[in-house]
C-alpha cells in the first residue's frame, strides 16, 4: 500500500492541529523576533533576468475575473515575457512597501497568513517570443526571475501529472512551492494547511488574472511530487512543491529532456539564524504524495453529495442592477487591497453579498475539480447585518442560487468566538466559511485529498476576499475552533469539517489595514 492510501494520515494530522480553548491555553510558542524569517528566497549567484513592469492596467471588473473562465484550452495562445510579468505581478508580486521601526515591510498581491509570505513561483517554459526555454526562479523583491536550469524541461511535468491535456499543451507552466519555516516560525504544525490556504488566496488572484488577460489557465493537483520537487532541486525536507499551472496553450509538442536530472545545490541567503523542524508537517506531506502510477487514477469525474434539500426558510439571491455592478478594475483591486483590521458596525446589501457568493462560485479550472463547476466544499455563513436578511446562520445551495436560514438569532458573540476569540468576525457583516466533507473526498483521492480540501476551499475565500474589495468592502481570512464551528452550524454541518473562514463588512475609517 502505497504511502496516499494509509488513509489514517489524514486524521492524524487533521485532528492534531485543531485549534480548541485547551490547545490554545496550553501552547508555550512564543515569537521570536530576532529570528523572523526572510520573505524572499533568494539565489546568491544567480543573475536576474528582469520582467518589464510597466503595461497598461488589467481592467476587466473584478467580478467579472473572478467568475470568467479562460479561453478554450486547444485556442492557440503563446504568452510573451509581458504577459508572464502581469501574471507574475498580479498573483505574487509586491504592491506596496511601508516603513516601520524594525525596517520595511512588503505587501504582496495576494493575502498571506501572518503576512510571512512562504509561496514561490517557479517557471517552466519551452522557447517563448522573448524569453529562453528553462526553469526559472520568481523574485518578488527585485521582479525578476532567474534562470535554474536552461533548456526546454516541460517534458519532466508532463510525464509527472500523467500526460494531464492542459500540461501537455502548455507553452509555460507556474510552480506554486511552500517554504515551511517561513510559515512555521509563527503558526507551528498548522502550517501544512497555511501552505494551501496561502498558495489558494494566490492562485484565485492568478485564475482572475488570467481571465483578464484572456489567458488559458488550468491548475493541476495530481503529480508525481519526487520528479517536480527534483526538477526545482528543492531540499523537500525544508520546501515542496504544492500545485502546478499551465499557462496558455499550443499545438507544438515539447521535446524529450534528460533521463537524468542533475543537483544543482544552489546556494540561496539563509531565511533566519536558525530554522525549528515540525515533524507533523513532513509526515502529511510525505503522506499525501503519488507515485507516476497513481498520478493515472488521479483523474476522473467527481462524485460528491450534494447538499440536502432545504427544510428552512429559503432567501433567494438578488444580482446586482447594471447601475450597481462595479466597474472599478481587478489590477486597481490587487494593488490597493489590504487585510482589514477593523470593520464598521454598518450592514451591507444582500445584492453585495449576492455577488460575492455567485461570481466565487462559478467554478474553477482544475484536474480534482472534474467536470468544470463540480465541487466539494460547502458555505455556511454567520449573517450579522445584511440588509434584507434576517441575523441568524446559513447555508448556500449553490444550485438553487438561494441562502436556507438554518437558525434566526443574534450570533456576533459566537463569531468572535468561533474565530479565535477575536473581534473581527464580531464586527463583521458577515463571516462566510468553507466546510467540506473529508471522508468521501480522502476515500476518492487518498491523503491527497486534504490538500485539495484545503486548496479549493481556500481559492474560493480568496475570491470572496477579491469579490469584497471589488465592491469597496472590507476582508480578511481568519483562523478557527475547528470543531466548535462544526457544532455550531449542526446538525447541517455535521460530519464536515471546516477549511477557511473570510470576514466580510464595510471597513473601518482611520484603522490601518495590513495584511493576515
Amino acid at each position: 500500500m502505497t504511502p496516499n492510501r494509509q488513509l489514517p494520515a489524514t486524521w492524524t494530522y487533521h485532528n492534531g492541529t485543531k485549534h480548541s480553548r485547551e490547545s490554545i491555553r496550553s501552547d508555550p510558542h512564543s515569537l521570536d523576533w530576532e529570528n523572523y524569517p526572510l520573505a524572499f528566497k533568494i539565489y546568491a549567484t544567480l543573475d536576474p533576468v528582469p520582467l518589464p513592469h510597466e503595461w497598461p492596467p488589467v481592467s476587466l471588473p473584478t467580478l467579472s475575473a473572478i467568475a470568467g473562465t479562460s479561453p478554450e484550452q486547444n485556442d492557440e495562445y503563446i504568452p510573451d515575457l509581458s504577459t508572464l510579468a502581469k501574471l507574475l505581478f498580479l498573483s505574487a508580486g509586491i504592491t506596496k512597501r511601508r516603513t516601520h521601526a524594525g525596517g520595511e515591510m512588503y505587501f504582496r498581491a495576494a493575502a498571506c497568513t501572518g503576512a510571512l509570505y512562504h509561496i514561490d513561483l517557479y517557471l517552466v517554459c519551452g522557447q517563448l517570443p522573448d524569453l529562453s526555454a528553462g526553469v526559472y526562479h520568481f523574485g518578488p523583491n527585485d521582479f525578476a526571475l532567474r534562470c535554474l536550469r536552461a533548456g526546454d524541461y516541460r517534458q519532466v511535468l508532463i510525464q509527472a501529472s500523467g500526460q494531464e491535456p492542459a500540461v501537455s499543451r502548455a507553452p509555460a507552466l507556474l510552480v506554486c512551492t511552500s517554504t515551511y519555516w517561513r510559515n512555521a516560525w509563527k503558526y507551528q504544525a498548522r502550517t501544512y494547511r497555511h501552505c494551501f490556504w496561502d498558495a489558494g488566496t494566490l492562485l484565485a488572484n492568478t485564475l482572475a488574472a488570467g481571465a483578464g488577460l484572456k489567458l488559458p489557465l488550468r491548475i493541476v493537483t495530481g503529480f508525481a511530487d519526487s520528479v517536480v520537487n527534483q526538477l526545482l532541486d528543492l531540499d523537500t525536507d525544508r520546501e515542496v512543491a504544492l500545485a502546478l499551472v499551465s499557462v496558455g496553450s499550443s499545438a507544438r509538442s515539447s521535446p524529450d529532456t534528460p533521463a537524468v536530472i542533475a543537483p544543482l545545490d544552489l546556494p540561496t541567503v539563509p531565511f533566519s539564524k536558525t530554522e525549528v523542524d515540525y515533524p507533523a508537517i513532513r509526515a502529511m506531506h510525505a503522506a499525501s504524495t503519488l507515485t507516476q502510477d497513481e498520478v493515472l487514477s488521479w483523474r476522473g469525474a467527481l462524485s460528491v453529495r450534494a447538499v440536502p434539500s432545504p427544510t428552512g426558510r429559503l432567501f433567494p439571491l438578488v444580482p446586482l442592477s447594471a447601475h450597481e455592478f462595479p466597474e472599478t478594475g481587478l489590477e486597481h483591486v490587487i494593488r490597493h487591497r489590504g487585510s482589514s483590521r477593523a470593520f464598521a458596525p454598518e450592514a451591507i446589501t444582500l445584492a453585495q453579498l449576492s455577488a460575492m457568493l455567485q461570481q466565487s462560485t462559478c467554478g474553477i479550472p482544475a484536474d480534482c475539480l472534474d467536470p468544470f463547476g463540480a465541487t466539494f466544499t460547502a458555505l455556511y455563513l454567520i449573517v450579522n447585518a445584511v440588509d434584507e436578511l434576517p441575523s441568524g446562520s446559513y447555508v448556500f445551495h449553490r444550485e438553487r442560487n438561494a441562502l436556507e436560514l438554518l437558525r434566526a438569532g443574534h450570533f456576533r458573540g459566537e463569531a468572535g468566538h468561533l474565530g479565535l476569540g477575536q473581534e473581527l468576525p464580531a464586527d463583521a457583516s458577515v463571516n462566510i466559511f468553507c466546510l467540506v466533507e473529508l471522508p468521501p473526498l480522502v476515500e476518492r483521492f487518498g491523503n491527497r485529498g486534504y490538500r485539495a480540501a484545503q486548496l479549493e476551499s481556500a481559492i474560493i475565500g480568496g475570491k470572496v476576499y477579491l469579490a469584497a474589495y471589488g465592491q469597496r468592502l472590507g476582508a480578511t481570512g481568519l483562523t478557527f475552533f475547528d470543531d466548535e464551528v462544526t457544532q455550531f452550524f449542526s446538525p447541517h454541518a455535521a460530519g464536515k469539517s471546516v477549511m477557511f473562514l473570510t470576514a466580510v463588512g464595510k471597513r473601518a475609517k482611520r484603522r490601518v489595514e495590513m495584511q493576515h
